[in-house]
């Protein structure tokens, strides 16, 4: 299930995924949500703070995730991914060389950070 995090700065669309993690997720909250954010400020800064492990994605969820990438392609400003996964941080590292817009991956316990970063485009001096 994905859920949006609602204490998320306002210029950032944020969600958590956890558990089994459906096509209808994507459809009638993820796609919705950004969408309105990208209308309200021209650009999406994105955070998903991941919960579960990657097989709790269906295929079908695999499939929109792909689409709300290339839909709003153009419009990609920052996108944080929040795992201990390490996977998943190195795939994000790579990921953020092929696309518009900067992708960056943060462990779970530097939740504040990567909010900072998805809101401001710097990270919180330590």
């Amino acid at each position: 299930m994905i859920t949006i995090i609602n204490d998320a700065p306002e210029n950032v669309a944020a969600f958590k995924a956890t558990g089994e993690i459906t096509k209808e997720d994507f459809e009638n909250l993820v796609i919705p949500h950004v969408k309105k954010k990208v209308e309200q400020f021209g650009e999406l800064n994105y955070l998903l703070y991941l919960d579960t492990d990657l097989d709790q994605f269906t295929a079908g969820a695999w499939l929109q995730d792909v689409f709300l990438g290339l839909k709003n392609i153009t419009k990609w400003n920052r996108a944080a991914i929040v795992t201990d996964k390490e996977g998943v941080q190195k795939f994000t590292d790579i990921f953020s060389v092929v696309m518009p817009g900067e992708f960056k991956s943060f462990p779970k316990d530097n939740l504040y950070n990567a909010f900072y970063w998805c809101e401001n485009g710097n990270e919180v001096e330590n």
